[in-house]
């Protein structure tokens, strides 16, 4: 199984605002949710009510965009993994912003969503672009942690951690059980402790 996120391309949605929380990205109302199917139609839904018709997520110009350019602090808040799930049902699959939010942070990691950051000038600067030219797109080559739109060219920040579990796809730890089940049953035949010998793994 091949997970590697090495760069991520696609039209890309500006949300210009700091501090956004995860009640703002996904209401509470939806943690009621059996599973995450579906929650890409409640992303921002009071925000959007609010602004009737005119949050990014609802003008035309960014509907399939598949990345999000937000500012300080985006995520915070409670630490709802349904936050970035409702993003990533929306079709988001990369972020761009100033700041993230730990926890949000690491619920992003967990899916295969990179979270990448950049100065407050360099995030206006592609928030501006994309304002003006929603069809232009946007890559962010996490090898070399540059991020580009048309003509522009910057750098981006990852700590090394992180940036090597994606470029090498080891950030999908699911995946990588299922890859070396043979591997985990053998270990658990050894263990003393836990009666797991006698269960089949399928």
């Amino acid at each position: 199984m091949v997970s590697e996120v090495k760069q991520i391309s696609g039209n890309a949605v500006p949300l210009i605002g700091n501090d956004i929380d995860t009640d703002r990205i996904i209401p509470a109302r939806y943690l009621k949710a059996v599973t995450f199917d579906g929650l890409g139609t409640g992303v921002f839904i009071d925000d959007r009510k609010a602004l009737n018709g005119q949050h990014p997520f609802d003008q035309t110009q960014y509907q399939g965009a598949k990345i999000l350019i937000v500012n300080r602090n985006f995520g915070c808040g409670s630490s709802r993994e349904h936050a970035p799930q409702a993003l990533a049902k929306w079709g988001i699959k990369a972020l761009i912003g100033e700041s993230f939010a730990e926890i949000f942070f690491g619920n992003c990691v967990a899916m295969g969503i990179p979270c990448v950051t950049a100065d407050a000038a360099t995030v206006k600067q592609l928030q501006d672009l994309v304002t003006a030219n929603s069809q232009t797109s946007v890559s962010i080559d996490l090898e070399n942690l540059q991020v580009k739109i048309g003509d522009f060219t910057s750098p981006v920040v990852m700590n090394e951690g992180t940036r090597s579990t994606f470029v090498s796809g080891t950030w999908d730890a699911c995946g990588q059980l299922v890859e070396n089940v043979e591997k985990v049953r053998a270990t658990a035949a050894k263990l003393p402790y836990i009666g797991w010998r006698k269960l089949a793994v399928k």
